[in-house]
């Protein structure tokens, strides 16, 4: 058998064994996990959440379908609707969600939308249940969309491009309020569910930012679905 026979055959196992890879990965690996299955934002998270959501960046149509599918209300923005230094495309306004928020409107890309929707079904809606046995009546926000450089900075925001939100707190039904600036380093269950929202903010934004990156966010989380990678 001459070399080029033995290398076509070497090649072919090869391929075949990355064929049978794929097929047995995506029969057996949950959807959550398993990047060749479709994104669906009532799935658990996963180690394939952030990638599936970062591939429906540039598909609004599919975007605007998970959104229907797990009845997310929203309003699509006219594409004269920002400003010339921040021109709003393809951008939103969440007309309702699992939990409403103190800020309204929030406008916001649809892929931020819809890393927002699976931090609230995922993340917040359960832990809140966990830890206090009592929903979320409102999660407490200082917005999203603002024409604003990056503090300290001459680049824009996320926030300028509609891809951002801040969260400062939540209001439960039975009455507590968990405040990011007071309760973030205190030893008790609302610093521990802050610390837990949190940790499922950096599963699912590009960049989830507490007190502990500087002083600009001593009193909210910033979560964004920007080109960057960061958790802080």
């Amino acid at each position: 058998m001459n070399n080029t026979l033995t290398r076509t055959i070497k090649q072919l196992g090869i391929a075949a064994a990355v064929v049978l890879g794929i097929l047995v990965l995506n029969r057996f690996l949950p959807p959550q996990h398993n990047p060749l299955r479709p994104i669906d934002l009532t799935d658990p998270i996963g180690i394939a959440t952030h990638f599936k959501l970062a591939r429906i960046k540039d598909d609004h149509g599919l975007c605007y379908s998970l959104l229907d599918k797990a009845e997310v209300g929203y309003t699509r923005l006219p594409e004269d609707a920002g400003t010339e230094r921040c021109p709003l495309q393809d951008v939103l306004v969440l007309d309702r969600s699992l939990m409403p928020y103190s800020v309204a409107p929030l406008r916001m890309t649809c892929h931020e939308m819809a890393a927002l929707f699976i931090w609230e079904n995922d993340v917040v809606r359960p832990l809140a249940e966990e830890m206090f046995a009592s929903p979320v009546e409102e999660v407490l926000s200082y917005g999203s969309f603002s024409c604003r450089n990056i503090a300290g900075t001459n680049r824009l925001s996320e926030h300028a491009r509609a891809n951002a939100i801040d969260i400062k707190g939540f209001r439960l039904a039975n009455g507590e309020v968990i405040d990011v600036r007071e309760h973030w380093r205190e030893t008790s269950a609302r610093g521990d569910f802050l610390k837990a929202v949190h940790e499922g903010g950096c599963k699912v934004f590009s960049v989830a930012l507490s007190p502990d990156y500087n002083a600009a966010h001593a009193d909210h989380f910033h979560f964004d679905m920007g080109n960057g990678s960061l958790c802080r």
